[in-house]
């Protein structure tokens, strides 16, 4: 019961260590502008790419080239005007991120200091590259950004926000600030280009979760994944169920899968007393949040026919859970649907449910995340 409850206290206690430790720290602007290169990966879908591009394109900063993997995808109704992009098709499908990326770097047209990880469906704020060199220029070599949320327009996606909002405050902002790493969100995240391409080299990853991997590899090698608050972009939330059936069976299989990798690295931390792999390795090790309040709930029905103390105990504990909840939407300054929407969150859990079912077969019935919505940076900012 210890293992299951203490990741429903552990949000508060780190944002009491955050609290204590946080205090004073501010980042100087920089002047430099490296060379990027902005990787956009598509997997059979073009939809939102133009979107996608356009927001690129109005960047405040000149130094960097755009490269497009379009992977299965028919590019015949793409065409962009600006020398910045660069459109690639393999010739045979890769189906892995990891591949389209390494597709990418053998292609670039000029030696790129750093790149930056973008999805089809993403827009970026125009100071997102700015933001990340400031981080850049403290020294780190990998840097993950703010995801927020491009649509609202349905329970499932405010929803969906939450969890972000949660692990975007927990597991990156916070963790970063109290010494340690913060994860990495599969996009919105930026790397030296000779980093990543060593990891690349190293690792052919098939399915979801090449950002597992990508993590611990990075603080196995005792560098830190730096935090970078203002670095937004904007990604679309999952808005209809079977989309988050599927989305979901995906991330569940990939921790399952790759769970493994955090014992390893936890035993590294607690060799080499570090700091940054031993917490890093804690949170990689904690089951996703659907998992870890179905547990806790069913042990504290259990409990109440056992134990009526510890039954209390569990009350306080999804207490300081919820607690940590709110913190995380007013610290991020949810929008008032958000909180509206957590009166469905048994429905949400309901769908996650059947995910979890779907989890053996999950890179079988979907390999990337369908998109919907093809919003425009400025209706994103109006």
């Amino acid at each position: 019961m210890i293992v299951v409850g203490y990741n429903l206290v552990l949000p508060v206690f780190l944002f009491l260590l955050y609290k204590i430790t946080s205090a004073g720290r501010n980042y100087n602007t920089v002047k430099k502008e490296p060379d990027y290169a902005i990787i956009v990966t598509a997997y059979e879908e073009t939809y939102t790419l133009n979107a996608a591009v356009t927001s690129l394109l109005k960047l405040n900063y000149s130094n960097y080239l755009i490269y497009i993997v379009a992977d299965k995808c028919d590019i015949s109704n793409l065409h962009f005007a600006s020398d910045k992009v660069i459109l690639l098709r393999p010739e045979e499908p890769l189906q892995s991120n990891t591949r389209s990326h390494f597709y990418a770097i053998k292609r670039f047209t000029r030696p790129h200091e750093y790149l930056t990880i973008i999805d089809s469906d993403n827009l970026v704020d125009p100071e997102y590259l700015n933001e990340l060199n400031i981080l850049f220029a403290r020294g780190y070599k990998a840097v993950q950004g703010v995801r927020k949320a491009k649509n609202l327009d349905t329970v499932y996606a405010c929803l969906d926000a939450v969890q972000d909002i949660y692990y975007h405050f927990y597991d990156r902002e916070i963790l970063f600030s109290i010494g340690s790493s913060a994860t990495l969100a599969g996009s919105g995240m930026a790397f030296s280009t000779t980093l990543y391409k060593e990891f690349l080299e190293n690792y052919d990853i098939d399915g979801a979760g090449f950002d597992k991997v990508l993590q611990i590899d990075i603080v196995r090698q005792k560098n830190r994944i730096a935090f970078a608050k203002g670095a937004v972009v904007y990604d679309e939330k999952t808005s209809r169920s079977d989309q988050l059936v599927k989305q979901r069976a995906r991330w569940f299989n990939t921790w399952f899968k790759y769970a493994a990798l955090g014992f390893r690295l936890l035993g590294n931390g607690l060799v080499n007393f570090n700091w940054n792999q031993f917490l890093f390795a804690v949170l990689f090790l904690r089951p996703p949040l659907f998992l870890i309040v179905l547990t806790s709930f069913l042990l504290m029905i259990a409990s109440f026919f056992i134990n009526t103390i510890l039954a209390v105990y569990w009350l306080i504990a999804f207490a300081l859970f919820f607690l940590a909840v709110i913190i995380a939407l007013v610290h991020s300054k949810a929008e008032k649907k958000i909180y509206k929407a957590m009166a469905a969150i048994p429905v949400f859990m309901y769908f996650q449910l059947l995910s979890l079912l779907k989890v053996r077969k999950a890179n079988k019935i979907s390999v990337a995340t369908q998109h919907y919505h093809n919003k425009s940076i400025d209706e994103i900012n109006a």
